[in-house]
């Protein structure tokens, strides 16, 4: 082998399998931002193993500034949904008022959507180490759960550093993604280790947190464990 050839491969050697792995934004990729979540809500019953999901995946996949989708199965009452991560507000919107709909429709069913400001929230996420920013949780999820509260408060107003380290403590917590409403609701999407952690929370510890507040709620609880493969198939920060 010549000298420069020798040295060409060295070099390579080195960069592929010596370095540290580079991520996609050191190497010039670009991943795109979560700047809006949503979440839907199918009023069906319908088991998840019967939902088509191969076939819709790539059909969500494709819509306008997509980044990610964990797949929702309703515990008790096998709703179907999701929680949705996009680039921006504008295509969130898009989402939810052109596609949404239309697909819907042709189930004949009704449906629940909601949009969420993901710019606000970062900060108090990234805290609850939420896998939509970055957090990396120490288990597989067993269940999901969804909040939100009946009420108007800007994001900047929710005293969060004060809630966060009472939220960690809450048995079975894996992360937290805060949620900020576009008219200003507040709510959360929860990943914990088992049902009965989940079942705990929403039925019996969150109702009190809406009392003191003189709040109604909206609260659901999802089986994480039959989404898995669905999700992963789109983009899930839960399942990776």
């Amino acid at each position: 082998m010549k000298p420069t050839i020798a040295i060409k491969f060295i070099t390579l050697f080195a960069t592929v399998f010596l370095m540290p792995q580079l991520s996609f934004a050191e190497v010039g990729e670009k991943i795109p931002m979560t700047k809006a979540f949503v979440y839907t809500e199918v009023q069906n019953s319908v088991p998840f193993g019967q939902i088509p999901w191969a076939k819709r995946n790539p059909v969500i996949s494709s819509q306008a500034g997509f980044i990610s989708k964990t797949w929702l199965s309703g515990l008790g009452n096998n709703s179907v949904g999701g929680i949705y991560s996009f680039d921006s507000m504008e295509n969130a919107q898009k989402y939810v008022t052109e596609f949404f709909p239309k697909a819907v429709s042709k189930q004949g069913v009704a449906h629940t959507t909601r949009i969420f400001d993901a710019v606000v929230t970062e900060e108090a996420s990234r805290d609850m180490n939420s896998p939509h920013f970055g957090g990396a949780i120490p288990t597989k999820p067993g269940a999901f759960v969804y909040t939100e509260l009946q009420i108007t408060l800007l994001f900047a107003d929710v005293p969060w550093q004060e809630r966060n380290p009472v939220l960690k403590k809450i048995p079975g917590l894996l992360s937290k993604t805060w949620l900020s409403g576009v008219n200003n609701t507040i709510g959360g999407f929860y990943a914990f280790d088992t049902i009965e952690n989940a079942k705990h929370f929403a039925i019996e510890e969150f109702p009190k947190t809406a009392a003191k507040m003189n709040a109604a709620v909206y609260t659901r609880i999802f089986d994480a464990s039959v989404v898995e493969e669905a999700s992963r198939g789109m983009h899930s920060p839960f399942f990776q």
